[in-house]
C-alpha cells in the first residue's frame, strides 16, 4: 500500500515518468480525474466547484460560502478512501493533500527549467513561443495557489517533498529507478502506524465536513487527528471561545471514529481578525451593483450585520463580467447607472443566467419601469431608500427560490 505521490509543473513529462514507476511497481495510477469522480459519485460538490477548488481562483463569495474549503474536506476524505487501495502511483495536485499526513507516501517533485517547458508546450500541443510561455506561466500561478492555500509553501519547495527531480537535468531511467528505490526503503513501507495515520487522515477530513456544513470554515478551524483523538485548533480571534469549544466537540464528536475532541487556540489566532461562522440559510452569493459608491459599500456593511456577505461592482459591464466568472444566487440591481443599465443588465441576466434571482433597487424608477422589470424576470422591485429589514427578507426569499428549483 505505499504510495508514491506526484506532483508536477506542467511539461516535465510526468506521465511517462508516472507510467515507467507503475510499471516497475506493478501498480496502478490515479490521477486527479479520479479523486474528482469519486467525489461525485458519493455525493460532494459539483465538478466545477471540485475543479475550481483544485485549479482555479477562489470565488469572490468564497469568504461567505466557504465553497473553496468544502469542496477542499471532500477531495481529502476522497483521497483517504483511495489510498486503501494496494500500492499505487498518484500523479496531480491530489498529493499535495497527502503530504505530512501519510507516513507511507512518498513525495516526489517533478520540475524543469521554463525554456524546457516551454519547448515541451510547444511540440506537444502545437504552440507557438508566445502562447507556449503564456500556457506555462498559467499553469505555474495555479500550482502557486494550491500549494501556498495547503501548505503556505512555494510548490517546488524541497522542504514539501521526499525527493525534487530535475527533469530537464535527469534522465528519465534514472529518476523512475531514483524513486523505486526510495519507495523501497523502511520508512516508507506499510504498517500499523501508518495504517492509523490513513484513518486518522480520513477521520479529520470528516470531522472538517461536518464542521463545514454548519458554516465553520476549515481554515479558521484547523482539524487535525492522532488515534481517533481530534484537535481543532482555533485560527482566529472569538469572542467567546467556551461557546464556540463547545459547539464544534459537539459537531466532531458525532463523527464515527472519533474517540475525544480538543479545542485549542492555534497560532493565528491572536490576529487582528474575527473568527466567523457562515449561516448557510442565509444567502451567501449576492452580488449588489449600484454607481453610487458610499451607498453600496454601507449597504453591504449593513447586510453584513445580519450576517449576508455580499460582493460589490459599481456598473453594469463589471456586473456582466463577474457573473460570467462567477455566477451569484441573488443580485441587487439598481436602474439608472452609467454604461450599461440596470435595465440591460436584467434582460441579459435573466438570458443568460436565468438561475440568478434578481431584486431591483433603485431611486428614479416609475410604475412604467416597475411593470418592465417584472416582465423581464426580476424577483421583486424596491425603490430607495429602503428599509433594511425589507431588503433582507426580500433577499430571503429570493434566495430560498434559487434553492427550491435546485431541489
Amino acid at each position: 500500500m505505499s504510495v508514491v505521490a506526484i506532483f508536477t509543473g506542467s511539461f516535465c513529462a510526468s506521465e511517462e515518468l508516472a507510467q515507467g514507476v507503475a510499471s516497475e511497481m506493478s501498480c496502478p495510477i490515479l490521477r486527479d480525474e479520479d479523486l474528482i469522480g469519486w467525489v461525485l459519485k458519493n455525493g460532494g460538490p459539483s465538478s466545477e466547484a471540485l475543479r475550481r477548488a483544485m485549479f482555479g481562483r477562489a470565488s469572490i463569495f468564497n469568504p461567505f460560502s466557504h465553497e473553496k474549503e468544502q469542496a477542499i474536506s471532500w477531495l481529502r476524505m476522497g483521497l483517504g478512501e483511495l489510498l486503501k487501495q494496494t500500492e499505487m502511483v498518484y500523479l496531480g495536485y491530489g498529493s499535495l493533500l497527502m503530504l505530512g499526513r501519510i507516513r507511507h507516501a512518498l513525495g516526489v517533485c517533478l520540475i524543469a527549467e521554463t525554456k524546457y517547458r516551454v519547448a515541451r508546450a510547444t511540440r506537444e500541443l502545437g504552440l507557438e513561443e508566445k502562447a507556449a510561455i503564456s500556457r506555462v506561466h498559467t499553469d505555474d500561478e495555479a500550482a502557486f495557489r494550491w500549494a501556498e492555500y495547503l501548505h503556505n509553501q512555494e510548490p517546488w519547495s524541497p522542504q514539501l517533498y521526499d525527493i525534487l527531480l530535475p527533469m530537464d537535468n535527469t534522465p528519465q531511467e534514472k529518476a523512475i529507478a531514483t524513486i523505486c528505490e526510495a519507495i523501497k526503503t523502511p520508512d516508507l513501507q506499510v504498517t500499523e502506524t501508518s495504517l492509523k495515520d490513513l484513518e486518522d487522515f480520513k477521520t479529520a477530513a470528516q470531522v472538517e465536513q461536518a464542521l463545514a456544513k454548519e458554516g465553520h470554515n476549515p481554515k479558521d478551524a484547523e482539524v487535525w487527528s492522532q488515534n481517533g483523538v481530534v484537535t481543532i485548533r482555533i485560527n482566529k480571534k472569538v469572542l467567546m471561545l467556551n461557546r464556540l469549544s463547545e459547539e464544534l466537540k459537539n459537531l466532531a464528536s458525532s463523527v464515527a471514529g472519533v474517540k475525544e475532541v480538543k479545542v485549542e487556540p492555534g497560532p493565528d489566532y491572536y490576529q487582528a481578525d474575527v473568527y466567523r461562522r457562515a449561516d448557510f440559510k442565509l444567502p451567501s452569493k449576492v452580488l449588489l451593483v449600484d454607481d453610487e459608491r458610499e451607498f453600496v459599500e454601507t449597504l453591504s456593511e449593513r447586510l453584513m450585520l445580519r450576517a449576508i456577505g455580499s460582493a460589490v461592482v459599481y456598473n453594469g459591464k463589471e456586473a456582466l463580467k463577474l457573473a460570467d466568472e462567477d455566477e451569484p444566487e441573488v443580485m441587487v440591481l439598481d436602474l439608472k447607472m452609467p454604461g450599461i443599465d440596470g435595465m440591460e443588465v436584467l434582460r441579459r441576466i435573466k438570458q443568460e443566467h436565468p438561475e440568478v434571482e434578481v431584486i431591483i433597487l433603485t431611486g428614479h424608477g416609475s410604475d412604467r419601469d416597475r411593470q418592465e422589470c417584472m416582465e423581464k424576470g426580476a424577483f421583486a422591485y424596491l425603490e430607495k431608500p429602503v428599509d433594511i429589514e425589507t431588503l433582507s427578507q426580500t433577499m430571503q426569499k429570493a434566495y430560498e427560490s434559487v434553492k427550491a428549483r435546485r431541489g
